[in-house]
Parts: C-alpha cells; sequence; structure tokens
C-alpha cells in the first residue's frame, strides 16, 4: 500500500512522505493514548529504525506489534516494581549479569522491547553510546527505547522473521517465550489490516 494510503487511514496529511507524524500516528495506532508520548516515540523510530531495515509492511507491524505488546499499548516504558515474586527472581539472576546487590530493580525492564538486567543494559549502552549502567533511567527515554529495540531486533536477525510472517519465533526472540502471544498476533494481523 503507498504511503498516502496509509497516512490516509491514520488520519494525517496525506504528503506520501513516512517521518515523525506517521510514525507517531501509528503509535496511536497501536494503543498510545499519551499524544507527547506517541510523538516523541515517533521522532525516534522515524530517526532510527530505517538504519535498522525495519522499512517494510510485514518489518514494521510485526515490530510495532511486540512494542506494543511489551509496553501495554505504550502506556508503560518502565516496568512497574512491585516487587513481585517474579521481580524478587532478578536479583542475583547471572545470566542477566545481575552481579551486584540491587541490580534487580536498577535494571528492571525498561523501553519498548523492556531491556532487562545489568548485562543487557552494559551491552546495549556500549554498542550505542549510552551510559546505561550509570543511568538506567536512559532506557526508558522515548527515543532510546527505539534506538535499543531497533538494535535489539537486527542484531537477533529479527527482520528475516518478519519477511517470514512468523510471529511465534520473534515473540520467542523478544520474549523468551510466548507470554501473550494471542495478543502479539492480533497486533500484527491489525497492522498487516492498515500497512499491506
Amino acid at each position: 500500500m503507498k504511503t498516502a494510503d496509509i497516512q490516509r487511514r491514520l488520519g494525517v496529511a496525506p504528503d506520501g512522505i513516512w517521518g515523525p507524524v506517521t510514525w507517531a500516528a501509528l503509535f496511536t495506532f497501536c494503543g498510545c493514548k499519551d499524544a507527547r508520548r506517541a510523538k516523541d516515540l515517533g521522532f525516534g523510530a522515524n530517526a532510527y529504525l530505517l538504519g535498522f531495515d525495519i522499512s517494510t509492511p510485514l518489518r514494521i507491524a510485526h515490530f510495532m506489534a511486540q512494542a506494543a505488546h511489551e509496553t501495554g499499548g505504550f502506556r508503560w516504558l518502565e516496568e512497574i516494581w512491585g516487587p513481585t515474586l517474579a521481580q524478587m527472581r532478578y536479583e542475583g539472576r547471572r545470566d542477566l549479569g545481575n552481579v551486584k546487590p540491587g541490580d534487580g530493580q536498577r535494571f528492571k525492564g525498561r523501553g519498548i522491547f523492556q531491556l532487562t538486567g545489568r548485562g543487557n543494559y552494559e551491552d546495549y549502552g556500549k554498542t550505542l553510546g549510552l551510559d546505561l549502567i550509570a543511568h538506567p533511567y536512559l532506557a526508558a527515554d522515548p527515543g532510546n527505547s527505539v534506538l535499543i529495540a531497533g538494535s535489539y531486533w537486527k542484531r537477533k536477525g529479527l527482520n528475516a522473521l518478519a519477511d517470514a510472517d512468523n510471529c511465534e519465533k520473534i515473540t520467542r526472540a523478544i520474549n523468551g517465550g510466548l507470554n501473550g502471544f494471542p495478543e502479539r498476533l492480533a497486533y500484527v494481523e491489525r497492522l498487516k489490516g492498515l500497512l499491506l
């Protein structure tokens, strides 16, 4: 489908340019109720996603579907800390790089893909030039969260899975299991209806 047609469906000026306004409208389409957050996420998506080759309708649909589910429709860019029993299990998890007391809460899920664990914060911080160890809250910044998620997506080879329309394997790569799979798949189908 042509960009101008997608823009009409999203209710934005059909200028044929896939820019920050179109991205913001897509975040709103996926459930973002906060206009400022949608705008900030839209600027981040416009700035970064093309660099990770997230540029075809299927790739965009799968990327956005996963992000929408992980954030509750873009309501939460930071995990709500109870702590719950599951969250308490983050503490001391060497597989997450949580080796210091307090790492579980300090490096809780943040961003549109819920980056979790000292090891991941350190890895993506170094890769992207962000000091996420000293300033973990930077992972919840809308622009940074899109950058981190795009980097994760590219590193894990998820464009190929999106091209194959394989929501199950993408979900396993993002989530480690199939938590919320029906909702993720529903987002994909809704986005495909818009974009294809």
